[in-house]
């Protein structure tokens, strides 16, 4: 399943390069790309491990940039 969500005070390119690396090493995860410039996160995850696999999309976010949040 892709999505796309919308990213919030997302505050630099090299911690968005940070978190699509982490996000990207998880073996849920299909394919992510955090984009910047946009503000915005697209992620493949199986459907069926979607809601747990975002919660630890979520902690990964927050280590490296503890202000940004993913609007659901």
């Amino acid at each position: 399943m892709k999505k796309t969500f919308q990213l919030e005070e997302l505050d630099c390119a090299n911690c968005a390069a940070k978190m699509e690396r982490a996000i990207s090493e998880m073996p849920e995860v299909n394919s992510v790309s955090v984009n910047f410039m946009a503000q915005k996160m697209v992620i493949d995850i199986d459907e069926e491990k979607f809601d747990a696999t975002m919660k630890k999309v979520q902690k990964a976010i927050a280590k490296v940039e503890p202000d940004c949040t993913i609007v659901m």
